[in-house]
């Protein structure tokens, strides 16, 4: 018998999240299933189309209820992208969901010509991204994606931190007029304060205000972020933490005034260091003439470690501890 998945969060780390009164959701992706279910029950034109991921894409109940909304190709990403975009130019909503390690290596060119070139509005979904295969290794690791579809002209890429942030970014994408990508993982969600601030694509949520140092997180990596907060404000540091769910557009005002209100700037994410939201932020800050203290906390250029998700954020410094270390040094 296997042993339990350790716990994403420390002792301390779980003290901290009851003090905060943070509520326990589910996956994004148990969110993202169920939201996409009641948009196609709604409305015809909406299709997933998934390769041999509708389990791990928790659309085995979309399949059987709406049986001819859902187009299953197998093992074949490339043929996914090209189908999703085929679908999208014929006048359907198109949603091509697949885990996101595959979907934007293995169909990169697809995504760049059928779905961006052409114009087309589908989505593409990359599931189980990050580290979220954990001891699968770096051949499901799925550290690039942000990197190379930045780089992509004519595509809104959205990275969800908790369930709210899931369904609207769900709902933005069924109405889209041009290309999305979406990004989910796999861990259980907690449900972050700054609902009230409502979700924009293009806009950051302001999760907790803070003016000694900045976090800028996205995904998974953003309840850390201000778990953080809350144990620095223990130790009289003031903390901000942005959630960034619209990568691409990005909001350069908030990323701005954090640059300009903070000492230090700190980005978090479930990606390499390279070409990822810390590239992103710290590009806007240096055009703008901005110079805060920074850091960019993600996985090094080196082979990833091996282990559950929760290991490897631990050790690459994604977690309550690490990251109030890393701003501690950065405030010295």
């Amino acid at each position: 018998m296997s042993a339990p998945a350790p716990s994403m969060f420390t002792p301390a780390a779980a003290e901290q999240l009851q003090k905060l009164g943070l509520k326990k959701g589910r996956a994004n992706l148990e969110e993202f299933a169920d939201t996409l279910q009641a948009l196609a029950t709604a409305d015809r034109n909406i299709v997933a189309v998934t390769s041999d991921s509708r389990g791990s894409g928790k659309l085995a109940p979309y399949g059987k209820a709406l049986p001819k909304q859902i187009v299953e190709v197998g093992i074949a990403e490339q043929n996914l992208v090209g189908i999703t975009a085929g679908l999208a130019a014929c006048g359907k909503k198109s949603f091509g969901v697949s885990p996101s390690c595959f979907l934007t290596a293995r169909s990169l060119e697809q995504i760049k010509n059928d779905i961006c070139y052409s114009n087309v509005p589908g989505v593409v979904v990359g599931i189980s991204s990050g580290v979220s295969y954990g001891a699968l290794g770096s051949t499901h690791h799925s550290i690039h994606d942000l990197a190379v579809l930045r780089a992509i002209n004519n595509l809104t890429i959205l990275v969800p931190a908790d369930n709210f942030e899931t369904r609207e970014a769900i709902r933005y994408a069924a109405q889209a007029t041009r290309p999305v990508f979406v990004r989910f993982g796999k861990a259980a969600m907690h449900d972050l304060p700054g609902s009230a601030n409502g979700f924009k694509v293009g806009k950051a949520r302001l999760i907790h205000e803070g003016r000694d140092v900045a976090f800028i997180a996205n995904g998974e990596t953003v309840v850390h972020a201000l778990l953080a907060a809350a144990h620095l404000a223990a130790q009289g540091i003031s903390a901000r933490v942005l959630s960034l769910p619209s990568v691409k557009p990005l909001d350069t005002e908030a990323i701005l005034a954090a640059g300009r209100d903070c000492k230090a700037v700190i980005t978090v994410e479930e990606h390499m260091v390279n070409g990822g939201v810390g590239e992103a932020v710290a590009s806007t800050l240096l055009q703008a003439g901005l110079a805060p203290k920074f850091k960019i906390v993600g996985f090094p250029d080196e082979d990833t470690v091996t282990g559950a998700q929760a290991d490897i954020f631990r050790h690459y410094g994604i977690s309550m501890e690490g990251l109030s270390a890393t701003a501690q040094s950065l405030l010295a």
